[in-house]
């Protein structure tokens, strides 16, 4: 419905009366800290590093800058698709309702980032922790498998609650429980609606509050009853905001922000009491003792089961000396010559170690695996006195990162240890934290790259020869490459994640020079060739076309930022560059192989090269950096080819 021009004033003061009483935030709050301009500055230039590092330092990703402009609106502006894609993916809003979402959609620079934006609704893009709020609230109604601790009796109705969920959410049961832990059952007053109560565990679930609180005629308590009955609760369980939450229910926009407040409220709760409890009692012990260790079931923190990982085992050739001087595995194996000072490293080495974290069945369903593995007829499904110990094919750090993810939604891993999370995610059926991880791998890896990266490989080489330091800059781009691009990849195809292998075709395309001649690229292209089963001559190979789709795309965006596009053009050349050229080769035609003609020559290069010629991948002289990029183009397709041919490839 249309309103009227008065009515829009008026909705828009009282809104703004909120904003200003501090009852309403605003969706996009002024801000102009440090680390808020870090990220603005990054979704300009399309740093998507640093967007992931504002991001997990909880940058405030809808918050807007000095000039009005939110990181959104800049991503989409400055035409960056994967800035775009991280932001939404990380909670940034685009509503097309509203000033900001429309002022998003009509400043994206082109139609694919204009589509991006309008496939993500409010839901998807606003409330990211919604599967995690899901989750927990189906822990209410879930029958199998049991993870139930605390029976909960009313009126004709039962509860199955969880100790550690009410422990982390009220103050109250966190005094009554840290007291009694080995507490099963409890009484509510009659005088309590048992419906009151309901209403106050799905909330305190992470649940929405109903519309109708279920009184009337045939229940046995009127709606008013039962209002009194969530007050008391309310106050008794010590969650005012549960009684603030019911009176903004009938406003929309108060009501949505009421919820998204108190699910990120009880995000924080569960990572605090997962932390000081989960985290505080994990047990280090030597590996050979894991299996000796013992829990009560009536334990402190609730936990039901325990998750076992090991360190990666350490490959330890115990030898011993034949009569001949050879040295001998255990298995009796010769495995070389005996060195005169070698000994035997068992003495220095520390024993093997694993870890052991006191978890909840009740979170680890979030994974489809452990969701079997509880519902079936399995070991790990049947009661024992103790706490069964079971154990997972992962590293500690790993496993710390997966639980850390079913407890809080949270995935702040290292870069170090992403591709593990991925493989372990895979292995345990975790669809999300697979997505999440490949964003980690894709963003901190340094997946772009400036089209002059060649330039700065010339300049290194050319201060290498003179023995000059590298500079600063260059020193920091090297230390960035820390991934193995070539296992990203393969890790890629292993896990079925598309994003990794278009990360892996943009990283390649865009240092293609680095790696063309590399055995183990070549190899590489050969693994994407066979993986189409009975392939065909005209078949493509699917790596090798999106490297030339992103080599195309790394140096026409060169071009069109300068209006340069003919430059693409394969038969063309710039005249200044074969100008140059050839002015070049005529000179060295003329020039004898004397020692002064030589020097001569480098000393006329060295003038063009100053004048604002550059050089080549194949060491030739360019006109200019416009020129020199046309000719780099044609030299990578030219090595595409001529590797293609190398490895009797079609494609």
């Amino acid at each position: 419905m249309l309103l009227r021009k008065d009515q829009l004033e008026a909705s828009l003061h009282e809104e703004k009366k909120l904003i200003e009483d501090g009852k309403l935030k605003e969706d996009n709050p002024l801000d102009l800290s440090e680390n808020f301009n870090k990220l603005c500055e990054a979704c300009r230039r399309g740093d998507l590093k640093l967007c992931q590092e504002m991001i997990t330092a909880g940058v405030n990703i809808n918050a807007r800058d000095r000039f009005d402009y939110t990181p959104l609106i800049l991503a989409s502006l400055c035409g960056h698709y994967e800035v775009v894609q991280l932001l939404l993916e990380s909670g940034a809003l685009c509503e097309r309702d509203t000033f900001q979402g429309e002022r998003c959609l009509y400043n994206a620079l082109n139609d694919r980032i204009r589509n991006l934006l309008l496939s993500y609704d409010y839901s998807k893009s606003t409330d990211p922790l919604q599967p995690f709020a899901a989750h927990v609230t189906s822990l209410l109604t879930r029958d199998t498998p049991k993870t139930s601790d605390l029976v909960v009796a009313s009126a004709g109705e039962t509860f199955h609650l969880h100790k550690f969920v009410l422990s982390a959410r009220s103050p109250y049961f966190r005094k009554k429980l840290s007291t009694a832990p080995e507490t099963t059952s409890w009484k509510i007053p009659p005088a309590i609606p048992p419906q009151a109560f309901g209403v106050a565990m799905r909330y305190v679930y992470l649940g929405e509050i109903p519309n109708e609180l279920g009184g009337g005629p045939g229940t046995g308590f009127s709606d008013e009853e039962i209002l009194k009955g969530l007050d008391k609760i309310s106050k008794h369980l010590e969650i005012r905001s549960l009684w603030d939450a019911i009176l903004e229910n009938d406003d929309r926009r108060l009501s949505r922000q009421r919820r998204t407040e108190e699910v990120e409220k009880g995000r924080s709760q569960l990572d605090a009491w997962y932390t000081d409890n989960v985290l505080k009692h994990k047990v280090i012990v030597e590996t050979e003792k894991a299996d000796e260790i013992q829990w009560n079931r009536d334990n402190a923190i609730f936990a039901d089961v325990l998750l076992r990982a090991d360190e990666p085992a350490i490959i330890d050739l115990t030898t011993e000396t034949s009569i001949n001087g050879t040295r001998k595995s255990s298995d009796g194996i010769p495995i070389g010559p005996l060195s005169s000072n070698s000994r035997s490293p068992s003495t220095s080495r520390a024993p093997r170690q694993s870890t052991l974290f006191p978890v909840h069945r009740a979170m680890l369903l979030r994974s489809d695996f452990f969701l079997t593995m509880f519902s079936s007829g399995f070991r790990e499904a049947q009661p024992t006195h103790h706490l069964q110990i079971i154990s997972v094919d992962c590293s500690p750090q790993v496993l710390e990162a997966i639980l850390t993810f079913f407890y809080t939604e949270k995935t702040a891993f290292p870069l170090d240890i992403a591709i593990d999370v991925l493989f372990a995610a895979d292995l345990f059926l975790i669809e999300r934290l697979k997505l999440k991880a490949a964003v980690i791998i894709s963003t901190l890896g340094n997946g772009t790259m400036h089209p002059h990266h060649h330039h700065d490989i010339e300049s290194r080489e050319h201060a290498a020869q003179e023995h000059e330091p590298p500079l600063p800059q260059q020193a920091e781009q090297e230390e960035q490459e820390v991934i193995n691009i070539y296992d990203i990849i393969r890790a890629g195809w292993l896990t079925r994640v598309p994003r990794l292998e278009e990360f892996g075709a943009r990283y390649l395309a865009h240092r293609l020079e680095s790696y063309i001649d590399d055995e183990d690229f070549a190899e590489l292209i050969r693994e994407s060739a066979s993986r189409i089963k009975g392939r065909q001559e005209t078949d493509s190979i699917e790596l090798l076309d999106d490297i030339r789709y992103y080599l195309s795309e790394r140096f026409r965006l060169r071009f069109e930022e300068a209006g340069l596009e003919d430059m693409m053009d394969e038969e063309t050349e710039t005249g200044a560059a074969a100008g140059i050229r050839g002015e070049v080769t005529g000179e060295r035609e003329e020039l004898d192989d004397d020692v002064s003609q030589q020097q001569q020559q480098q000393q006329q290069q060295q003038q063009l090269l100053t004048s604002g010629a550059v050089r080549t991948l194949d060491g030739e002289i360019a006109g200019d950096e416009f020129a020199g990029d046309a000719i780099n183009f044609q030299i990578l397709l030219g090595k595409i080819d001529a590797l293609l041919e190398r490895l009797m490839l079609d494609a």
